[in-house]
């Protein structure tokens, strides 16, 4: 089965990558594809984000790869932190704006916590998959980890907000830990995990 993975995101990627058994797909990505333009991200949630990416990129995707059963899969994840009201959420890849650097979001999210100090940290990775083929989505799911921002960032493994991102059972942030051990745990590998587990089961 051919599975085309709807982002250019080399650090993305290589997390899904790391999931998915390599030996039981052929793995597409974007690359592999002649350039597409990008959907706008309209979705109010990380859900409809990740289902209009799936089936946009699902259709152009038929014009192309010669296979029937070929299945588009598309993400939509972010960082929630609840004394924000959830920001940066769905804007967390443009949060700012959308050629911030990180550590400028990291600062801009400190700055306004500093305001908010008798509110909790709290805080949660959510990552929205869908799978379409042609113009149906047939699968969704979600996955969640739980965890606070941390005081300072920590860490140079990871990317995007996984330095301010701590971890309380691990006693650090995800930059902090080894890929194998971010991936037990984090949104993408469980909601990649639920993928695998769909497929192997038939769909």
């Amino acid at each position: 089965m051919t599975l085309l993975i709807a982002t250019t995101n080399r650090d993305k990627l290589r997390e899904i990558f790391s999931v998915l058994d390599r030996s039981r797909f052929d793995l597409r990505t974007l690359a592999d594809l002649p350039p597409v333009a990008e959907p706008d991200e309209t979705g109010e949630t990380f859900q409809e984000n990740a289902r209009l990416k799936a089936l946009h990129y699902a259709q152009t995707a038929a014009e192309h790869v010669n296979d029937p059963s070929l299945l588009t899969i598309a993400e939509d994840s972010g960082l929630v932190v609840d004394a924000l009201d959830g920001e940066p959420g769905v804007r967390s890849a443009r949060f700012l704006r959308p050629d911030a650097t990180y550590q400028e979001r990291f600062d801009e999210i400190y700055r306004r916590l500093a305001s908010r100090a008798d509110r909790p940290l709290s805080a949660r990775f959510i990552c929205a998959l869908a799978a379409a083929r042609g113009s149906s989505a047939v699968f969704e799911t979600t996955g969640i980890i739980e965890g606070e921002i941390s005081p300072r960032p920590s860490g140079s493994n990871g990317f995007g907000y996984d330095p301010i991102f701590f971890f309380p059972p691990y006693g650090a942030t995800l930059a902090d830990v080894n890929h194998e051990r971010k991936m037990r745990v984090a949104h993408r590998g469980e909601a990649f995990r639920k993928l695998a587990d769909w497929l192997a089961k038939g769909m």
